[in-house]
């Protein structure tokens, strides 16, 4: 799986996360639990077994998303395609084992017309979100592992 280098909107970012994969593994994987950590997602909920083919239903920033699990190789990597009004992703996240934790890789392409609308307001909105989305997860991941709630 890879995403449209040819979108709006592409971006490629990652993170050091001071955890076991399996942990870092286990949030990105429960998608049922989003919401409890990233203050963007206010809804998810998984249609089946966390596996290619299942969709899942979710609201990120105000948008009502639709997502298809694409690939789904645990402890390594998941991605999905999704879709929204005007707005069609690709997203993909991998998980690296290291000495110092887990290396974590995120790569999302936007497009449709609202795609091309964010990048004419802000050619940098796609960059900037998987930041911070990396961002919570490392907090989320490493606050775990500190015994924080």
């Amino acid at each position: 799986m890879k995403i449209d280098s040819r979108a709006p909107l592409s971006a490629r970012e990652e993170i050091l996360i001071s955890a076991p994969v399996e942990q870092v593994w286990s949030a990105m994987s429960e998608i049922d639990r989003w919401a409890e950590w990233q203050s963007d997602v206010t809804a998810a909920k998984l249609d089946g077994e966390l596996k290619a083919g299942t969709t899942f239903h979710w609201k990120a920033k105000g948008l009502n998303i639709v997502s298809t699990i694409q690939v789904c190789e645990p402890m390594r990597r998941i991605g999905w395609t999704g879709n929204s009004p005007g707005m069609q992703a690709v997203h993909l996240w991998t998980f690296e084992p290291s000495a110092e934790g887990t290396l974590v890789t995120t790569e999302e392409s936007l497009s449709g017309w609202f795609a091309r609308l964010l990048k004419v307001l802000d050619a940098q909105f796609l960059q900037k979100s998987l930041l911070q989305s990396l961002q919570v997860l490392k907090e989320h991941v490493e606050g775990k592992q500190r015994g924080l709630p």
